[in-house]
């Protein structure tokens, strides 16, 4: 078996936070050069405002001028496919007029009257891990079902099909795996996701997918659509999911933030608003590309040069937040940059937050004794998106 490659520096993890060297790295620096896991010479920013900076400068910073890095062996067409409808790999205007279709499906009004439902959902699924019987496994039976089965129904993806997208969607973040089979797990995904694309077009439901069709199908080729398909169903269970599990973790090895939350459940959306920045479960964004000499924190970054963000050393910043490394659910966090920041701040933060609040909220209801029955978890080292793989409970 071949040897895992050495985990990048924005990547690394004691526990919850950055490594000491990337934390110092920021404090010290600003700016260092990094190679990426696919052996690209990039510039690694690290403090809040300046990732603040990048993030809101699409005319210095340019996603769509980024080699597709995990390209593989496939040729320019095939990779024109696969980043067509994949929203971090375009511009304004390009990305400007994606978006604006997308956008009235995550506004706070849509994720009211969706609300009832998630709260269904998330009862069923706590009932599950009730049955599972002490101790569970949080992750298959809670963290990720209900994010899954939500984004499902939003989609109009099958959820009997999950176990399917799931594993891809492993293998897809796995920077581990060698690029050969990252590319045969892109290619798997599209066309499942060009499967449900072409029957949408054939019979569109009341789904999201059905409304695109309806909406914007003269707009929209079919390579957009199953790009936009892909983008959301990855991103909306992947990254609610690991907050979820990783959440929970952080509330059991923390008492008395959990205990505080406990006796006053309207610090929910607090909470959830701090986890977010305390957690960062996503390591970084798509790499940027400079389109002009750029100074950051002192540091020339030539034209050409890629750019890449460290979302957790930025939200851990003493520049940005005080005691920084300290887990307050009190305070809430504002301006965190867990969902990005600008054009491309994430698209369902209010889904994702929606789900947080009513999810955590429900289990620390249902289990007011709820433990951890490991010490160790298994925590998700080499996946994009940080995370457990289990996280074994009792209550």
């Amino acid at each position: 078996m071949a040897e895992a490659p050495e985990l990048p520096l924005e990547m690394r993890r004691d526990g919850f936070g950055p490594v000491g060297e990337l934390a110092r790295a920021r404090d010290e620096e600003g700016v260092v050069r990094v190679v990426t896991p696919f052996g690209q010479p990039a510039y690694l920013v690290l403090r809040h405002d300046d990732v603040r900076e990048v993030l809101s400068d699409s005319a210095r910073f340019s996603n769509a001028m980024t080699p597709f890095a995990a390209a593989g062996d496939m040729s320019e067409d095939e990779q024109e496919k696969m980043r067509a409808g994949f929203l971090l790999t375009f511009d304004p205007p390009d990305h400007t007029r994606l978006r604006r279709m997308l956008t009235p499906e995550f506004t706070i009004r849509r994720m009211r009257r969706l609300e009832p439902r998630v709260v269904e959902i998330v009862e069923a699924a706590l009932d599950d891990l009730e049955r599972a019987g002490k101790p569970a496994d949080l992750v298959p039976h809670f963290a990720l079902p209900v994010p899954s089965l939500v984004i499902c129904e939003l989609l109009g993806v099958p959820y009997a099909d999950r176990a399917g997208f799931q594993e891809r969607s492993v293998r897809l973040l796995d920077i581990s795996l060698p690029m050969a089979e990252q590319a045969a797990a892109m290619r798997e995904n599209r066309g499942y996701m060009e499967s449900l694309v072409v029957r949408a077009r054939t019979n569109p439901g009341e789904d999201m997918l059905g409304m695109l069709v309806r909406e914007h199908g003269d707009d929209l080729s079919t390579d957009e659509l199953v790009g936009v398909a892909g983008l959301l169903l990855l991103a909306g269970h992947e990254t609610t999911s690991n907050m979820l599990g990783l959440g929970t973790l952080a509330l059991l090895r923390h008492p008395g933030q959990l205990a505080m939350l406990r006796e006053d459940p309207a610090r929910i959306e607090p909470a959830v608003e701090e986890l977010l920045r305390w957690l960062s479960v996503v390591h970084s964004l798509p790499p940027r590309t400079t389109t002009t000499d750029v100074e950051i924190a002192g540091h020339v970054i030539p034209a050409g040069s890629l750019v890449v963000l460290s979302l957790p050393a930025a939200n851990r910043d003493g520049g940005f937040i005080g005691n920084p490394d300290a887990l307050d659910i009190t305070r809430g966090a504002p301006k965190h940059v867990a969902f990005g920041h600008g054009v491309h701040h994430c698209l369902g933060a209010p889904l994702a937050r929606m789900e947080m609040r009513i999810a955590l909220a429900a289990l620390l209801r249902r289990f007011p004794g709820l433990a951890l029955a490991d010490e160790q978890p298994d925590f998700r080292v080499f996946s994009a998106v940080y995370g457990v793989n289990s996280l074994r409970v009792t209550w």
